[in-house]
């Protein structure tokens, strides 16, 4: 397993002193990085966090490895109900290791499909309900607190569609005893996977939040295990050197906070990457956009996430990112073997826009794409560094969200906010559960109409 970390392009050698790192800040950064291992490590000693310790979880994967045989054959579909975090590390896991969507190979019993229900939009419920049979469909229900409204709302309608077959159709991800979906869990007798207190929804994909789902439609969740528990050990090291995820959290702080760098945009080099690009999306947004830090000084801090595809949106967004405000950092997600090469034939028409690329091949071609956007915004004076995998199988991805999780929560120690808490999304739940009447959030209600007042008057 090897995935590289290449910070050339965020040097000022490179884009320039106003842009880019000094010999002396890039020294003087990374000989931080003992103290920001030891104080996240701490914070993992004491309990407080752990989604560095789920790799090494073995129960908890044959309990699930257990339910992944018994209903094997049995289903075509598994819907997955859930939101954010419930819901974004599966669709990373199906569209890496068994292709972007909707290019997949054909669905059966051996071969299931994961639909993901992450929204209620109806537009996209009642679709999704038409393409899957009943019969044949395998429910998930993915929240940790058990009191989701988007995802209770659409397991009401789910559960009215299945009929009598929910009761032996529908398996629950939760916290035990927390929460009413973990009440009509109990009532119905659904099977029920623990999500671990100390787990936050986007760290969570390596827990049966993730790994359920990946053994359900056949993906290998001990390699993935395997892959995250070996880059576990090497998030561990204290010398950058040896700790990509640390030197990246290092060089990342520094641009954003010194070189003003206020968007990061993840640029994955491959389609299989993009929905990982949208998982990463939440855990930076929600772990590093904060109003306070831990000593409750007001900062209003945060790092807005992009997320963008090579080569798409080279047609679609180059053009700001090359010409535009010099506001973001840019890293590239590449996937060194590649496990179709897409040969082009030797054949030649005598045209010239044809014949050079004759023989070549599309790895080639991306590679060239990629390595061109990367020369053309450093000549820029743009920041970019550069992920590589050396492959992407399981043991791969498994090891590169694990290295995003640490990257992140290092981060967070460097700004000195805590990456495990969402204030602000709460904030915005209450107001939904006043708004539809849920017990207990009048005040919300109130808080909304008094709202709306306000934006009378202002009109």
């Amino acid at each position: 397993m090897r995935i590289q970390f290449d910070e050339t392009n965020l040097l000022a050698a490179m884009v320039g002193e106003a842009h880019g790192l000094t010999p002396a800040e890039y020294k003087a950064q990374l000989r931080r990085g003992p103290e920001v291992v030891r104080a996240f490590r701490k914070l993992v000693d004491r309990g407080e966090v752990g989604f560095p310790l789920l790799p090494f979880q073995t129960g908890v994967l044959k309990e699930i490895q257990a339910f992944a045989r018994k209903v094997r054959g049995a289903f075509d579909s598994v819907c997955l109900l859930g939101i954010g975090g419930s819901a974004l590390g599966a669709w990373a896991l199906d569209c890496a290791l068994r292709g972007p969507h909707p290019v997949q190979k054909p669905f059966s019993k051996a071969n299931p499909r994961l639909v993901i229900l992450d929204n209620v939009d109806p537009g996209l419920v009642g679709a999704a309900l038409e393409t899957m049979d009943p019969k044949r469909t395998l429910v998930v229900v993915v929240t940790k607190q058990g009191n989701t409204a988007e995802t209770l709302a659409v397991l009401l309608l789910v559960r009215d569609w299945m009929g009598r077959r929910a009761a032996r159709q529908t398996v629950v991800v939760t916290t035990p005893g927390r929460g009413d979906l973990y009440a009509l869990a109990l009532r119905e007798k659904w099977p029920v996977f623990a999500i671990p207190e100390n787990v936050g929804g986007r760290f969570s994909v390596l827990s049966p939040v993730g790994l359920l789902p990946a053994a359900l439609i056949g993906l290998d969740a001990p390699r993935l295990l395997r892959g995250a528990a070996r880059m576990s050990e090497i998030c561990w090291k204290t010398d950058p050197a040896d700790n990509p995820a640390l030197r990246a959290a290092l060089l990342h702080h520094l641009i954003w906070t010194e070189k003003k760098k206020t968007v990061h945009v993840a640029f994955p080099y491959s389609n299989r990457l993009w929905a990982t690009a949208f998982w990463f999306r939440q855990l930076w947004a929600e772990s590093l956009g904060k109003a306070k830090t831990r000593k409750d000084e007001v900062v209003q801090i945060g790092q807005t996430p992009v997320a963008a595809l090579g080569v798409t949106d080279q047609h679609s967004q180059l053009q700001l990112y090359v010409e535009g405000p010099n506001d973001k950092v840019f890293t590239f997600w590449a996937v060194e073997k590649q496990p179709w090469e897409g040969r082009i034939p030797k054949g030649r028409l005598r045209l010239e826009a044809f014949d050079y690329l004759a023989g070549r091949k599309l790895t080639e071609l991306l590679d060239a794409e990629r390595v061109s956007t990367a020369a053309a915004l450093t000549e820029a004076g743009r920041p970019n560094c550069t992920f590589t995998l050396e492959k992407l199988d399981e043991e791969h991805l498994g090891a590169f969200l694990q290295l995003l999780e640490f990257q992140t929560a290092f981060i967070a120690e460097l700004l000195d906010v805590n990456a495990f808490d969402q204030p602000g999304v709460e904030a915005g739940k209450r107001f939904t559960y006043g708004l539809m009447g849920r017990p207990g959030f009048e005040e919300y209600r109130e808080r909304f109409e008094q709202y709306l007042k306000r934006r009378q008057k202002a009109l």
